[in-house]
């Protein structure tokens, strides 16, 4: 399994749509098999989901998302785990251990009622 993380200076990007570059991890039996990094996205919106098509991604871990672009990568079976916010490493290592869940990982400023918690890689959602 491949999910990748939009991100900005080893951070989760606040807004998916201008990301500049995501981090894709695969996963094999829940644990890290590899890491890349994929710099220089297309600004275009379905460019940027066929590229995320094309590396095989499963799982999109990002900010903010326009909810046309969501609805594009949804639409293609990739799982989006929005509104999430903080250090790479962290969140990596949260969303391995189904821990991206309360508000540790949060946008600033987001509803509690409206924000979707997740739990990682295990495929469950919970929601507030």
């Amino acid at each position: 399994m491949k999910a990748a993380f939009a991100t900005w200076n080893n951070r989760i990007a606040p807004v998916f749509d201008v990301a500049p570059v995501v981090s894709i991890v695969e996963v094999n039996d829940g644990q890290l098999t590899g890491e890349a990094q994929e710099a220089h996205l297309e600004a275009m919106p379905m460019n940027r989901v066929l590229r995320l098509l094309e590396l095989g991604v499963g799982t999109l871990v990002c900010g903010a998302i326009s909810r046309p672009l969501h609805n594009m990568v949804a639409s293609q079976g990739i799982k989006v785990i929005p509104f999430v916010a903080g250090d790479l490493d962290k969140v990596v290592r949260a969303w391995l251990n189904g821990e991206l869940v309360g508000d540790a990982f949060a946008m600033p400023g987001c509803c509690r009622r409206h924000r979707h918690r997740f739990h990682g890689m295990r495929g469950r959602r919970q929601e507030k």
